[in-house]
């Protein structure tokens, strides 16, 4: 009986120990392969793993497999924003169909049939704010960047470590894109071509500068920690003068929105004082026309507003 309860106890506990080491061993496994997809994801090889069940996995596989889908999966990946290339496809898709029918019966078929359109040019337009959104906040960053690296440097830190800890140190999104330069260089990237990703991931000016000085620090050596302090300083006096002048232009751009609302507003309340009028003003081809032509005009005023009111910093 005694050898019975010490065989009993022998099994649990050995029983204990190895479900520790399989948790162990799953649990690091598992970080492994989302640090291996994640560095994979910005090749476009695989989606990035978001922890979540990602939803027309069918559809994103096909999407991927051709040039179009993964030219828009990169185009995401650098928007930041937690979508595959299915799945953007499909709520464009069905944003499309809600505009049309809604327009539609509001204004006129034709009306649903350019929403439509406008729907499509806003999608698109819709990647380009947000990535553009991304890195505006990644250059308000980059004052705190060249502080930490120039720290870090200061301290006797190489430029990849200095990377690496400005990467753990920052918060999104310059964390993450520093942590993606960061893998790159653990895979045996050089520095020049890791920061030249990073350049044409998130274009700027600011950007532009501090890869160019990070790279010429590395190849030729030099006073890095002086560089970077006065580079430190030059941000913060840009950054401020970005804010004056996004405060200064924030009337001008509510101008370029509201003109194409008051053209839908017109048409809406002409909609209403005669019911049926735009039914008849898109029935024949000149009132197809002319509605076009009217939009386009909407369209080219609000263009031009925004085109002649941006300022470069």
């Amino acid at each position: 009986m005694d050898n019975l309860t010490l065989l009993t106890v022998g099994v649990t506990l050995l029983a204990c120990v190895l479900g520790v080491a399989g948790a162990h061993v799953y649990s690091s496994g598992r970080a492994q392969r989302q640090a291996l997809v994640a560095r994979m994801s910005q090749t476009g090889q695989t989606p990035l793993p978001t922890g979540r069940r990602q939803r027309f996995a069918g559809l994103d596989r096909r999407l991927r497999a051709t040039r179009a889908g993964r030219r828009l999966e990169r185009e995401i990946t650098a928007t930041g924003l937690d979508l595959t290339a299915g799945e953007y496809t499909v709520y464009v898709a069905t944003t499309l169909l809600a505009l049309y029918f809604t327009i539609g019966a509001v204004f006129a078929p034709f009306f649903g049939l350019l929403a439509a359109v406008a729907g499509l040019w806003g999608a698109r337009s819709f990647l380009r704010w947000q990535r553009a959104r991304r890195t505006e906040a990644f250059i308000n960053q980059l004052p705190e960047l060249t502080r930490v690296l120039a720290n870090a440097t200061q301290a006797g830190l190489a430029l990849r470590t200095a990377l690496a800890m400005a990467a753990d140190e920052l918060d999104d999104p310059a964390g993450y894109e520093l942590s993606v330069v960061a893998d790159q260089l653990a895979l045996g990237q050089s520095i020049d071509d890791a920061l030249g990703v990073l350049a044409d991931r998130l274009p700027s000016r600011e950007l532009i500068v501090l890869v160019t000085t990070l790279i010429l620090a590395n190849r030729a050596g030099g006073q890095v920690v002086t560089s970077l302090r006065n580079l430190t300083q030059t941000l913060e006096e840009r950054k401020e003068t970005r804010r004056e002048v996004t405060t200064m232009l924030s009337q001008i751009k509510v101008t370029a929105l509201a003109v194409p609302l008051l053209g839908l507003g017109f048409l809406l309340m002409i909609n209403t004082m005669t019911p049926g009028a735009l039914d008849k003003m898109t029935g024949s081809v000149t009132g197809q026309i002319a509605t076009v032509t009217a939009f386009g005009l909407y369209a080219l005023g609000a263009v031009l507003i925004r085109r002649f009111s941006r300022i470069q910093v």
